[in-house]
């Protein structure tokens, strides 16, 4: 029986720090609710926060050229416990169609999907077609049944004969279809456009995402996989073979879909070299074998300039056996340990450190401006309470005190009726800032281009037309810019305007930004201008074109757009707000303390009763205090493997 590997381990660690950042956003939600400090714009930071970790989702994307073990591999990492290959993963191409493996929450099933290939003759792409349910075949997974499982799942790598006319419709390219042996006119293509394989497994259930890619032609061949989906993955695990080395067509995958500016893989790009057990040698020793993985690790990391450490020989199908049998001694031979290790310590710690940023500036914000607001609110009692027990308790003290708290309730109101004036000129100059970037405004430059590129008769018109999409959409962003910055002025006034409130000086206005946006347009407009230049597209009839266009570069065009449109939405909506969560934290506990003073007043108590009083409103604000303390040291707890690396190494190549 083979022990839990320590990816397993890693991402149950991971989600478990999760689910203890959720139970301590709903008790701070409880705690604002039950102080009476809750708010709509608060709830809307919160929510955003459960979704985040609710929602989380890690990418991981297998690459490489045919027969290098991809699916292999994903079979060692994913399916052992079945006891035997679930993916199909044998000599020659079997990964027919790019495959994700997840699990659906929401259906809370398992099941296979298949996109028949016939609808890349449609406009729509992959993405649009994930929300028609009928365009896919679905087929259950009986997960108690390995078998009924490897059978079905076998279905991923079905082709289909047709006529090379049909197959160039399709979008494969003449040059690189498998032609069928029994009749040259004919060619043999994958059934399937793309797979979705809902799995019940520990990781995927935790939010990881896995892609198994086809070889470099299928990948040249649907372009949505090299415009989105590689280009969008977390992390790149690009896999070669031990055998054969670096070959050109490794290089081509590299060069034109991994190592360029027009991708993000934020949690790094990592080899693998597979297929180590050939180099295995019994006869020549340990010391032979390691000098001729070395060799090869070395050469590798010359030919695409990567860091050794990022290189990984593995050998999947050994350590697949060494699982299944529970071998733990050829299990630590096919070094697969070392890469579980590398998913564990390298990318789900950027994913976790991605997170802990994301609430560090959600959610400890708000937690430090409570904690504030509650401490001064405890001192000023912890003072009054030493003034009634030195000097005794008259009614003119307890009137002093209630007058000292409503003027600062008075101030604090003012302000809040004078940040709701603020606030409806942030609503004037959201509707401003929307106009400019407007969803209608967006799609008038997309009609225009599709008007443009039919009544293009030659190479340059096309492109011309192309071309002015990527121009007015950055126009659209300068103008956008000019006027954020003009509102951004305005905001930080506002804050600094609060800087005479020495208490309220954590306060910082919430930026504006899109640089991310920004980027991602400036790598896709040198995506269009390859997609110009390319002989295919060339060569390629002006109806086909144009599909081709809008079904890759004008569908990430739209992604882009509607992402710089939701920070203008989240910026319009919370750019005040920790300046005004910290006022009517301030004006409501204000409130509640002229209410209890003004009852003590009322009262015919004695000196002894009315310090009683006073020290039960200090206890009450120090459990207060307590719990937003203990709130607040649970969300600074790091996560579970940034917490065992002293120093957290992010690397894998960039570009």
């Amino acid at each position: 029986m083979m022990t839990k590997s320590s990816l397993t381990t890693q991402v149950e660690s991971y989600q478990k720090w999760k689910n203890v950042l959720i139970t301590e956003i709903a008790r701070y939600k409880n705690w604002l609710q039950k102080n009476g400090l809750f708010s709509d714009d608060i709830n809307h930071r919160l929510q955003r926060g459960f979704k985040l970790l609710r929602e989380d989702e890690l990418t991981i994307a297998f690459v490489g050229e045919y027969s290098r073990g991809k699916t292999e591999l994903i079979n060692a990492l994913f399916f052992s416990g079945f006891g035997q290959r679930m993916l199909p993963s044998q000599a020659g191409r079997t990964t027919m169609c790019p495959t994700e493996l997840f699990y659906d929450k929401r259906r809370n099933q398992s099941y296979l999907l298949l996109l028949p290939i016939e609808t890349r003759a449609s406009e729509c792409t992959i993405n649009d077609l994930r929300q028609q349910s009928e365009k896919w075949t679905e087929i259950p997974l009986d997960t108690c049944s390995p078998d009924a499982m490897r059978e079905a799942l076998d279905h991923i790598a079905c082709t289909k004969t047709v006529t090379t006319a049909e197959a160039r419709v399709l979008g494969f390219d003449d040059n690189t279809l498998d032609l069928d042996p029994d009749d040259q006119t004919k060619a043999i293509i994958p059934a399937w456009r793309h797979a979705l394989i809902s799995l019940r497994d520990p990781m995927l259930e935790q939010g990881l995402r896995v892609l198994d890619t086809p070889g470099l032609n299928a990948l040249g061949s649907e372009p949505e996989l090299t415009f989105s989906l590689l280009p969008t993955a977390h992390a790149i695990i690009f896999l070669f073979s031990a055998d054969a080395g670096v070959t050109a067509s490794d290089m081509a995958i590299w060069n034109e879909h991994i190592d360029n500016q027009q991708a993000y893989h934020t949690a790094g790009r990592f080899a693998v070299l597979n297929k180590i057990d050939v180099l295995w040698d019994d006869l020549q020793g340990e010391k032979h074998t390691r000098e001729s993985i070395n060799h090869v690790i070395d050469h590798t990391a010359s030919h695409l300039s990567m860091s050794k450490d990022d290189i990984i020989p593995v050998s999947a199908k050994q350590g697949l056996i060494a699982k299944v049998k529970g071998d733990s001694q050829l299990l630590e031979k096919s070094r697969l340990g070392t890469l579980e290790n590398l998913l564990s310590d390298r990318i789900l710690a950027h994913k976790e450190e991605y997170i802990t940023q994301t609430l560090n500036k959600d959610i400890l914000g708000m937690l430090e401006t409570s904690k504030t607001i509650l401490g001064k609110r405890h001192s000023q009692l912890s003072k009054q309470l030493t003034n009634l027990e030195r000097k005794g308790v008259d009614k003119e003290l307890m009137r002093a005190l209630v007058q000292k708290t409503q003027e600062d309730y008075d101030f604090y109101y003012k302000k809040l009726i004078t940040l709701k004036s603020s606030r409806r000129l942030m609503k004037s100059q959201e509707e401003i800032l929307h106009q400019l970037i407007s969803e209608e405004r967006f799609e008038q430059h997309v009609q225009q281009t599709l008007e443009q590129l039919k009544q293009s008769w030659t190479t340059i018109g096309m492109n011309r037309a192309m071309s002015s999409l990527f121009r007015n959409f950055e126009d659209d962003i300068a103008n956008l810019m000019n006027e954020a910055s003009l509102a951004g002025k305005m905001v930080t006034s506002i804050y600094n305007r609060y800087k005479v409130d020495v208490r309220a000086q954590h306060l910082q206005p919430v930026p504006f930004s899109i640089r991310r946006s920004c980027r991602e347009l400036s790598a896709l407009k040198k995506k269009a201008e390859k997609f110009q230049r390319d002989p295919k597209t060339i060569m390629t009839e002006q109806k086909l074109v144009i599909r081709r266009f809008f079904n890759t570069l004008v569908s990430e065009a739209r992604l882009i757009h509607q992402k710089i449109l939701a920070e203008v939405n989240r910026w319009s909506e919370e750019a005040l707000l920790p300046i005004m969560q910290y006022t009517h934290e301030q004006k409501t506990t204000l409130e509640q303390q002229i209410r209890r003073l003004k009852r003590l007043n009322n009262k015919n108590q004695n000196a002894q009763q009315e310090r009683q009083h006073l020290q039960e409103l200090v206890n009450e604000t120090e459990e207060q205090l307590e719990e937003l303390e203990q709130i607040h040291k649970l969300f600074r707890r790091p996560a579970p493997t940034l917490a065992t690396q002293k120093v957290v190494s992010i690397s894998g190549k960039i570009a």
